[in-house]
């Protein structure tokens, strides 16, 4: 095998086959629901929470497949197992899920008028790059605040991971014109903080972690990692609506998420959080999630 592998709809693919048609309303609407796994030693991590909630955005958005979970969750440890083959012993995948509510061809400009579909599956690969994310174990995560505001659930309930995201492209550009590597950090209409693009955002104030409510946010299931964790350690966890001032005076800050589990937080808007270094709270978490993942999670991001 010279490439990976793709599922796509009914069938694996070598990934150079793989293609989308240009008239599914993934790419015209932006109407796509997803998910993102990650391996540990090239098995998949909680790929079953991860697969159980693409099923309850399935449901809300009214869009039915006809996979089981059971049989969605065969194809991802199949398409692992045979992906992993192509990487080092070292090295590990993140495993995307997105479905879309399939092709219309006579498509006009509404999107309520689509017909009878069929819906587009799709579950593909990529090495974790974690040179990416090594700066943000040795200096921390900046995160900047931009003008555009997180959608209202109201809009778009939180709790489905999707791909409109245009507003965050846009608040990407924002950031980054602050830090060229800083990590857009939403608020809401009323200016407390919500999450990242792709990670969860909490703080941490004496021995207790700080997420903002889950009515405003995607619940990440490693943002549920760092809650089932925290007791281990000594912490609490509480929801609770917070503001930018929160984040300024607290101890710690983190970024949770799929690919690199978590990172430390050291700056908002060019101040810093706490005394501007990786806190000690969060080197013992990360302590925790490497022992059930027994592996060493900060080694892996830091290895050459």
């Amino acid at each position: 095998m010279s490439e990976p592998i793709v599922y796509l709809n009914d069938r694996f693919l070598p990934a150079s086959q793989a293609k989308l048609n240009i008239y599914d309303l993934g790419i015209v609407l932006g109407a796509t629901l997803t998910e993102m796994t990650r391996t540990f030693r090239h098995n998949p991590f909680r790929a079953e929470d991860h697969v159980a909630r693409l099923y309850r955005s399935l449901k809300f958005s009214g869009i039915t497949i006809p996979l089981t979970p059971e049989e969605m969750l065969a194809r991802t440890n199949e398409l692992a197992e045979t992906n992993c083959q192509l990487i080092g012993p070292n090295e590990d995948i993140g495993i995307v899920h997105f479905v879309t509510p399939g092709e219309n061809a006579l498509y006009a400009g509404s999107a309520g008028s689509a017909g009878p579909l069929r819906p587009t599956i799709c579950i593909h690969s990529f090495p974790l790059l974690f040179e990416m994310w090594r700066h943000l174990f040795t200096e921390g995560a900046h995160v900047v605040t931009p003008s555009i505001r997180h959608i209202p659930p109201q809009c778009i309930e939180p709790k489905m991971k999707n791909r409109s995201r245009l507003h965050w492209w846009l608040a990407d550009k924002q950031s980054q014109a602050v830090d060229p590597r800083a990590i857009t950090l939403l608020l809401d209409l009323n200016g407390n903080v919500t999450e990242c693009a792709g990670s969860n955002f909490v703080i941490v104030k004496g021995n207790t972690i700080i997420s903002p409510t889950t009515r405003n946010i995607l619940c990440g299931v490693s943002l549920q990692t760092v809650k089932e964790l925290a007791p281990q350690i000594g912490m609490e966890f509480v929801e609770k609506d917070f503001q930018p001032y929160d984040v300024v005076i607290a101890d710690e800050a983190w970024l949770t998420t799929t690919p690199y589990c978590m990172a430390p937080c050291t700056k908002i808007n060019n101040t810093p959080i706490g005394d501007g270094k990786p806190g000690p709270w969060f080197q013992e978490m990360l302590a925790a999630w490497s022992a059930l993942a027994g592996l060493d999670i900060m080694a892996q991001v830091l290895q050459k």
